[in-house]
């Protein structure tokens, strides 16, 4: 079904895993696709696999660095010169460059993380809604991680910044409403390559816990996504979306 026929989407992080991953998805459904990301070569592979895909819709790809407003700023306006509107925003780019206890983290990297994570889904729903949908509406889907909602070891401050992801969701619903709805994704494990290190050694055991037995993919979200983003979600706003395979309806483990 072509729900999204005639719309444009703009995807952040867009080149590969699960900003592909959504863009795919969203092409298929007939929108036309903005993939943001910061590197030229990687942009230019995706935009091919993207147009030997399903769907008609025009492929644009913009060298943006999520976490530089100026950048996001730019990425809209030539959205805007290209297409003429922007009815979609997928906030999906994210850095992780620490693993490790938090009193260990320095300054820098916690800056980065900050600064890409959390006021990078700000700069860009801001460059969104002022070029078009403070006027025509649209929908903002956030992707967040199920790691906001529980405590993980290693990944502490990553996760910290995906809580206020989904906090700053529910505060963008309520200020950004009627025009537009905002939404978050909170996905578990998603095989990619980014975060292959987490789950190849270890899949057996990861989806041996699971209630569904195996782990989340690409094609997972961009569906979710494509829900969030259309008209099949239109009396939900500042709601997360769960998407773990059932990860956090397991019992919490005490030992004896």
């Amino acid at each position: 079904m072509k729900v999204l026929d005639g719309q444009v989407a703009v995807i952040t992080g867009g080149s590969r895993g699960i900003g592909l991953g959504i863009a795919k998805a969203f092409r298929a459904a007939g929108a036309h696709i903005v993939i943001a990301a910061r590197k030229a070569d990687g942009l230019r592979d995706a935009r091919a696999e993207l147009l030997r895909g399903e769907g008609t819709g025009d492929v644009l790809d913009v060298v943006a660095n999520a976490g530089e407003p100026e950048q996001a700023e730019r990425c809209v306006a030539d959205t805007m010169v290209h297409f003429g509107r922007v009815d979609v925003l997928v906030n999906n780019a994210a850095t992780n460059p620490y693993m490790g206890d938090l009193l260990e983290l320095d300054l820098p990297r916690a800056e980065k993380t900050v600064r890409v994570n959390q006021y990078g889904m700000i700069a860009w729903s801001r460059a969104a809604w002022h070029a078009w949908m403070s006027e025509h509406g649209g929908t903002i889907v956030n992707i967040a991680s199920v790691g906001g909602l529980i405590v993980d070891p290693q990944i502490g401050y990553y996760n910290a910044t995906k809580a206020a992801m989904l906090l700053m969701t529910r505060q963008l619903a309520y200020e950004l409403g009627p025009k537009v709805r905002v939404n978050a994704i909170a996905p578990g494990v998603i095989k990619t390559e980014l975060a292959r290190a987490v789950w190849e050694a270890r899949e057996p055991v990861l989806t041996a816990k699971l209630p569904l037995r195996r782990l989340g993919t690409t094609e997972d979200v961009g569906n979710a996504a494509l829900f969030l983003a259309s008209e099949a979600s239109s009396w939900m706003t500042g709601q997360a979306l769960v998407l773990d395979g059932g990860a956090t309806a397991l019992p919490i483990a005490v030992d004896a």
